[in-house]
């Protein structure tokens, strides 16, 4: 209500006239622009339990000139998840992103979207956890399928039980989503592991944990590892990894470094 009084009518192609009272558009109007029924509008602004579109929401948003941030909020108040803004869909991460996992060094940390598919992982997570930067794929689902993964990690059903559990909560707030149905259901068809642990139905929050690794290279490493929502990309997850004081994972890692850069050296002078 508030934004509709500040729209003028001259702003969306309307005669201002001669007798209005109250500033603004009226009801009807911002109906009519919109493409929906003035009683219908009615209840949207009153709150009433009505059925919501995001088409809907966003031909509202359009007529009443909703900037992005008002118009995601506007789905949270109708009760739908808010759309990703315009400017992230299509793009490629910030480069301040990558920036932060390449600081890291030369501990690992890695990049997720919204349903942990892989968009970028710094040198050391390459290493320590055997991603590969190439590769986009989900890191649920190679957890599951791939053996590497139950070879290393030292209390292996643990670790699964814990993403599975996380990864419901993940879901739960983003009703409707198709992308983490698609990550589901080919993981239970893939992994009786998987389908068993989802029929649970458990739910835990992102928390700090600790990873235990069993490196064919470097023998046992001990991280504690930090999941973090990015700053202004909610729809990416940053997780990043500090080698357990009092142990000599850091130093383990900083060799598998040197010597992955000795390696390179090697090749290049070759």
């Amino acid at each position: 209500m508030a934004r509709r009084a500040q729209v003028s009518p001259d702003a969306v192609g309307l005669p201002a006239g001669p007798r209005r009272r109250t500033p603004g558009l009226r009801r009807e109007e911002v109906a009519v622009l919109a493409g929906v029924g003035v009683s219908w509008y009615q209840w949207l602004e009153q709150g009433r339990d009505i059925t919501v579109s995001g088409q809907v929401l966003d031909a509202v948003a359009r007529v009443l000139g909703l900037g992005e941030a008002e118009r995601r909020h506007l789905y949270v108040l109708a009760g739908l998840n808010p759309p990703l803004p315009a400017a992230w869909q299509g793009t490629s991460v910030a480069a301040d992103l990558i920036g932060v996992i390449e600081r890291w060094m030369p501990h690992p940390a890695h990049l997720l979207d919204r349903y942990w598919n892989l968009i970028g992982a710094n040198r050391a997570a390459q290493l320590v956890l055997g991603y590969d930067p190439d590769d986009h794929g989900n890191c649920l689902r190679a957890f599951f399928v791939d053996p590497m993964y139950r070879t290393e990690y030292v209390d292996w059903s643990e670790h699964a039980r814990r993403l599975t559990a996380q990864y419901r909560a993940l879901m739960s707030e983003h009703p409707g989503d198709e992308g983490y149905a698609e990550v589901i259901e080919r993981l239970s068809a893939e992994s009786a592991d998987f389908a068993e642990l989802w029929g649970r139905h458990e739910v835990r929050d992102l928390e700090g944990f600790h990873k235990v690794l069993d490196h064919p290279a470097a023998g046992r490493l001990d991280f504690e590892s930090t999941q973090l929502s990015a700053p202004g990309r909610p729809d990416l997850l940053l997780v990043l990894h500090n080698p357990i004081e009092g142990t000599d994972t850091a130093a383990k890692v900083q060799r598998m470094l040197d010597d992955d850069r000795r390696s390179h050296l090697t090749v290049v002078a070759g």
